[in-house]
């Protein structure tokens, strides 16, 4: 298995920005699609961005594009999502996953994804 361990989250005012981090280890890193997700309470886990095992292909959902950019260093093990021009709505705990799949095209669908993080908090005040 592959262990995953997310960090930078925290408490931000509307219109800022934070740069979250996922760093991996255990297993082979740099063929794995990789994905970020977020939940706040009372919601399902809604799928944010994704990128493939290279880099060279990204993924945005609607509601993050052009504010949200993420990317990933196979020789570091880390991908991460930088956010800017927070909202209040981006407020959730985030989770990073990754497809143990070698050489899978990312996807928006959790079922796709085989490790995740245990999450970090965004908070975004108004």
């Amino acid at each position: 298995q592959v262990q995953l361990v997310e960090s930078g989250g925290g408490l931000v005012q509307a219109g800022g920005s934070l740069r979250l981090s996922c760093a991996a280890s255990g297993r082979t890193f740099s063929g794995y699609a990789m994905g970020w997700f977020r939940q706040a309470p009372g919601k399902e886990r809604e799928f944010v961005s994704a990128i493939s095992w290279s880099g060279s292909n990204t993924y945005y959902a609607d509601s993050v594009k052009g504010r949200f950019t993420i990317s990933r260093n196979n020789a570091k093990n880390t991908v991460y999502l930088q956010m800017n021009s927070l909202k209040p709505e981006d407020t959730a705990a985030y989770y990073c996953a990754a497809d143990r799949t070698p050489y899978s095209a990312p996807g928006a669908t959790t079922s796709q994804y085989d490790y995740w993080g245990q999450g970090t908090q965004v908070t975004v005040s108004s």
